[in-house]
C-alpha cells in the first residue's frame, strides 16, 4: 500500500536535504533535527518517512536514519539500488539493518476477510500482503522480513498477492503470466512472448481482462432479459384458464428461469474478481 507513496513522500523530504551530500552528514543532520523538532514529541511519537506512520519493525540504516523494515526493503526493490531515502547516501552493498529485537506482540489473528489471502507460514493464518514468484509462497509482514534483510531473497519478485500463485507464473520459464496471446486464447509470458508465440498477436493482460469484463457484461444482459421473458409467459399461462394437464408448461419455465438466474450469479460472481489474470483464466475455462 506505501508503494503509491514514494514519490510524493521521498520528493517532499529530498527538497530539505542536500542531495550531494554523504554520511558523515553534520548539515543534514542539523537540518533533520530541526525538521523533526516542529512536531509535537508528546503528542505524536515519530513515524517513518516513507509511509508517515507508526514504526513497524524500525530498521537503522549505517547512515543513522530509520524505516520500517517493510518500507525499506520495498523502496530498495523498487529502486533496485540501495540508498537513503533521506540523505541520499548510496551503499555499494546491501548494509545489514539494525532492527529491533524487542519481540513483536502476536495479536489474535481475526478472521481473514473476504478477498484475503492467508499467509502460507502463519499457523493462526494472518493475511498475506505479497506473494513471492519465486518462492510461490503468500507472506504476511512478519514472515516477508527475510526478504527485505537478505540479499539473496532480496532479489525475488514480490506482487500483490494473488490467491492461486501457481496459475499466475509460466509452467514453462516459471516467469510471471503478464501477457496474453490473442492467436493462441493463452495467458503468457514476456519468454513466451519471444519465442513459441513470437509474431502472434499479443495483448497485456489488463486489456484482455477489459475485453472479457464487456463480454460478461453482454452475456449477463441477454440473460436477465431472457430471463423476464420467461417470467412473463408464466403471469401469463396463470392469469388464463387452464386445466390441472395444462400447467406443465409452467413447471417448464420455473426450471428454465432457475438455470437462467443460476447463470447470471456466476457471471455476476466472474465479473466482480479483481485480478485481471485470475478474471481471464477463470473466462477461459468456464462455460459461460
Amino acid at each position: 500500500m506505501f508503494i503509491s507513496l514514494f514519490p510524493l513522500q521521498i520528493d517532499c523530504i529530498s527538497q530539505s536535504v542536500d542531495p550531494s551530500s554523504a554520511f558523515p552528514l553534520s548539515q543534514t543532520t542539523a537540518c533533520l533535527c530541526k525538521h523533526m523538532q516542529s512536531f509535537d514529541v508528546m503528542s505524536e511519537p515519530l513515524k517513518c518517512c516513507i509511509c508517515l506512520d507508526d514504526f513497524t519493525r524500525p530498521a537503522s540504516l549505517p547512515c543513522g536514519h530509520c524505516f520500517c523494515l517493510g518500507c525499506i526493503g520495498e523502496y530498495w526493490r523498487i529502486l533496485k539500488a540501495y540508498r537513503c531515502p533521506l540523505c541520499k547516501a548510496l551503499f555499494p552493498t546491501r548494509p545489514q539493518l539494525k532492527t529491533d529485537q524487542t519481540p513483536q506482540p502476536q495479536n489474535a489473528a481475526s478472521p481473514l476477510k473476504a478477498g484475503e489471502v492467508p499467509c502460507d507460514f502463519c499457523p493462526a493464518k494472518r493475511p498475506a500482503v505479497k506473494s513471492c514468484l519465486v518462492c510461490l509462497a503468500s507472506y504476511c509482514d512478519a514472515h516477508l522480513e527475510p526478504h527485505y534483510q537478505s540479499e539473496d531473497l532480496g532479489r525475488h519478485l514480490l506482487i500483490s498477492v494473488v490467491k492461486n500463485l501457481e496459475d499466475s507464473v509460466c509452467r514453462l520459464h516459471g516467469k510471471r503470466l503478464e501477457s496474453f496471446c490473442s492467436s493462441d486464447r493463452a495467458c503468457i509470458c514476456a519468454m513466451c512472448a519471444q519465442t513459441e508465440h513470437r509474431g502472434h498477436h499479443i495483448i497485456s493482460i489488463k486489456r484482455e481482462a477489459a475485453k472479457k469484463k464487456s463480454i460478461i457484461r453482454r452475456r449477463s444482459l441477454k440473460v436477465q432479459r431472457a430471463i423476464q421473458e420467461r417470467q412473463s409467459e408464466v403471469e401469463k399461462i396463470k392469469h388464463s384458464d387452464l386445466s390441472v394437464q395444462d400447467k406443465e408448461p409452467i413447471k417448464q419455465l420455473q426450471e428454465e428461469i432457475a438455470e437462467l438466474q443460476e447463470r447470471n450469479t456466476e457471471l455476476q460472481q466472474l465479473s466482480q474478481t479483481e485480478d485481471n489474470l485470475h478474471l481471464v483464466q477463470r473466462f477461459l475455462h468456464t462455460a459461460l
